[in-house]
């Protein structure tokens, strides 16, 4: 029997912990009473205050060489690795990735048993490891390590909890509470990655399109991404509300639970939207859209580059404006969701 088990996951984005919950909750059904850590960021404390049914307590991840999320440092890793070897895990779980680096993390914590995926080029880890799927959705991925270690599932969904204290900060926020009431639609035009951003004019052609349809346009983003989210409000005729930066987790999916739409980049709200149920369109330049795209393809539409369409090379490549989707091509994705017919 497990009584403590560290699941590895150190990742920050939000989509990238959004897609482990299945996992996590066949895990914690097999595991009812286990005392489960959740070995991650700093960043992501709100997984334990989200989803402490799933998740006991958040132990920082110490940083490791090969491991880009956390600086390393030879001496923090030196006295992480000592403390939790005196009390080892009955179980280590590495739902990092393919494990390149991760795996040899996972087993120097010095659990009774070390789990994970590899990648079969390297030689496979002493413990309980299986092949690294190279297809597939980050849902399904997880969902094949845990369904491996016995626990079984059938739920790809992700439900995230909105709680009554967000929803009455939305009402009483200063730049949102004349919203809550109005149809209205969400875009968030930034991304951590560069190369995943659509261009913001587009952006703005989309936002200036569905504000004539009536909807008020809200542009979303981290206080990072607030420049990007000013250019499209700058490039746009309609007014938006720029609440880039304005608003906390909760807050965020109380606002999105109440929008007609999103359109966004390949980023974590994408996931934050399928896990409320949001309609969304989700733009895909340089990201592999049958991983990252959400897995209810009816409401949930990617628009993906042509390069990818084509099956070339997942790569940060100066793309021709013929490769990016165009305004027209969101839109129609837009009206499709939001009617279930195409707009004329």
């Amino acid at each position: 029997m497990c009584t403590r088990i560290a699941v590895v996951r150190a990742l920050h984005g939000l989509g990238d912990m959004l897609c482990a919950v299945p996992a996590l909750i066949a895990l914690r059904r097999k595991h009812p009473n286990a005392h489960i850590s959740l070995i991650g960021l700093p960043a992501c404390l709100w997984m334990i205050e989200r989803f402490g049914a799933l998740l006991d307590s958040l132990v920082p991840f110490p940083g490791f060489p090969g491991i880009p999320e956390q600086p390393y440092s030879r001496e923090a890793l030196v006295r992480f690795v000592a403390a939790v070897r005196a009390a080892p895990f009955d179980l280590a779980i590495q739902m990092h990735g393919s494990g390149t680096a991760s795996n040899a993390f996972t087993t120097m914590l010095g659990a009774r048993v070390a789990a994970g995926l590899y990648d079969t080029t390297r030689p496979r880890p002493a413990g309980r490891f299986f092949p690294y799927p190279q297809h597939g959705s980050e849902v399904r991925r997880c969902l094949y390590l845990t369904r491996a270690l016995g626990c079984s599932s059938e739920d790809n969904d992700v439900a995230f909890p909105v709680h009554e204290e967000d929803r009455a900060a939305l009402c009483e926020h200063p730049l949102l509470r004349d919203l809550v009431d109005e149809p209205f639609v969400c875009l968030h035009a930034g991304a951590r990655d560069p190369a995943r951003r659509w261009p913001t004019e587009r952006f703005a052609t989309v936002g200036d399109t569905l504000a004539s349809k009536g909807y008020r346009i809200v542009l979303t983003g981290t206080a990072a991404e607030r420049g990007t989210a000013r250019a499209v409000a700058r490039a746009m005729r309609s007014p938006a509300v720029n609440a880039s930066g304005e608003t906390s987790l909760g807050v965020a999916a109380a606002l999105l639970e109440r929008a007609a739409l999103l359109v966004t980049n390949d980023t974590g709200i994408s996931h934050l939207a399928a896990a409320l149920g949001t309609p969304s369109v989700v733009v895909f330049l340089a990201s592999d859209p049958e991983r990252w795209a959400p897995l209810d393809r009816e409401r949930h539409r990617p628009v993906v580059a042509r390069s990818l369409a084509a099956d070339r090379p997942l790569v940060a490549m100066r793309r021709s404006i013929g490769d990016v989707p165009l305004a027209r091509e969101v839109l129609d994705e837009a009206f499709h969701v939001m009617t279930g017919a195409h707009d004329g």
